[in-house]
């Protein structure tokens, strides 16, 4: 894939920090994308997913799902071809685990 087709990311944590940026193919998943970011993950916040389960991407005020691509979640920027797009993350306990720990 020519170099110029790819996109590049940086992902902004709750603290205002930043994972990247990575460029990306627009065929990348999201859930590819997760997988980065638990495996780039700061190792000195106190928040830190367990699991890409445990992360929601936010771009352009939608929430991400696994299966989209990244080229399917990209928001035209007019004529920004070079430009970085920023994704925020969100930590958020999977559901089965969070109903597991409020039963107890």
């Amino acid at each position: 894939m020519p170099e110029e087709d790819l996109i590049e990311l940086k992902f902004r944590l709750y603290d205002g920090s930043d994972i990247g940026p990575f460029r990306y193919s627009p065929t990348s998943t999201v859930a590819v994308l997760k997988e980065r970011i638990v495996a780039e993950w700061p190792k000195d916040k106190k928040v830190a997913p367990k699991g890409a389960n445990d992360i929601k991407l936010i771009n352009a005020g939608k929430i991400l799902e696994n299966n989209k691509t990244v080229g399917q979640c990209r928001v035209p920027f007019g004529d920004l071809p070079k430009a970085v797009i920023t994704m925020h993350v969100v930590v958020q306990p999977s559901v089965a685990k969070a109903k597991t720990e409020s039963s107890c």
